[in-house]
């Protein structure tokens, strides 16, 4: 009788066991994959914080003889070890009133979101931008 007893009481522990998992396994997967959406996303921010720098560095280059083409060319080779290819670059030329060169790129965050719309972003895009100072680029001319 008191093994009968026993075996009940097996069965029940394991059912309430079962039924606290199904309460919190969705609770523990939410949060599961919001750890890694997150990880995910801050990933690619750096990259394409990384990606600008660096489009940004050689453009202020003075050995480089196709500047923008040469700046296109290293940000999609930085972007693509992401796997990014939907990007928007966005280049500010150096004037004589102004020798700053700029990069910025910007993703939209439905091409970064790993869930989709399952976890919420207070963002649309995922945007990274650099400047540098382009020195003797264009010198005043001289009067006389």
């Amino acid at each position: 009788m008191n093994a009968k007893r026993k075996g009940r009481l097996r069965k029940r522990t394991r059912a309430a066991a079962l039924v606290e998992f199904a309460v919190v396994a969705p609770l523990l997967l939410t949060l599961l994959f919001g750890i890694i959406e997150y990880g995910y996303v801050f990933l690619v921010r750096q990259t394409v914080v990384h990606a600008a720098r660096e489009g940004c560095r050689v453009a202020v280059l003075q050995s480089t003889s196709e500047p923008y083409t040469e700046v296109t060319e290293r940000v999609a080779e930085i972007m693509s070890t992401v796997g990014m290819s939907n990007y928007t670059l966005t280049m500010t030329h150096a004037t004589l009133d102004n020798p700053e060169e700029s990069v910025r790129i910007s993703i939209p965050m439905s091409e970064v979101s790993l869930v989709g719309c399952m976890i919420p972003h207070s963002a649309s895009e995922v945007a990274g931008a650099a400047s540098m100072r382009k020195e003797g680029a264009a010198a005043a001319p001289s009067g006389g």
